[in-house]
């Protein structure tokens, strides 16, 4: 982890988007923490609470049916240039 890391309350990944890779933020303070957004502000802003328990109860109710999506899904190209996106550069040794 970076001092920027800790003193912006963000991070830069790449996500999927229909014009394929896009740059995004993943949050790594605020109320928002552990969510990729599209821009930093909204890592601070405040978590509705309606969407919040309408989303929970959804997951618990297609459960088996987002597990089938997530499967297809993870079987696209995109899927696996995003990851190889967000891997970590290798670092450079000192001889």
């Amino acid at each position: 982890m970076l001092v920027s890391d800790v003193c912006e309350g963000y991070k830069q990944v790449y996500a999927r988007s229909s014009k394929g890779l896009v740059r995004k933020y993943r949050c790594t303070s605020g109320q928002k923490k552990g969510r990729v957004v599209a821009k930093p502000s909204t890592c601070f802003t405040s978590v509705k609470q309606g969407k919040s328990t309408r989303l929970k109860k959804t997951r618990r109710v297609r459960s088996t049916a987002q597990s089938q999506r997530r499967a297809l899904t993870t079987k696209r190209p995109t899927y696996g240039r995003v990851r190889r996106a967000n891997r970590p550069k290798p670092r450079k040794r000192k001889k």
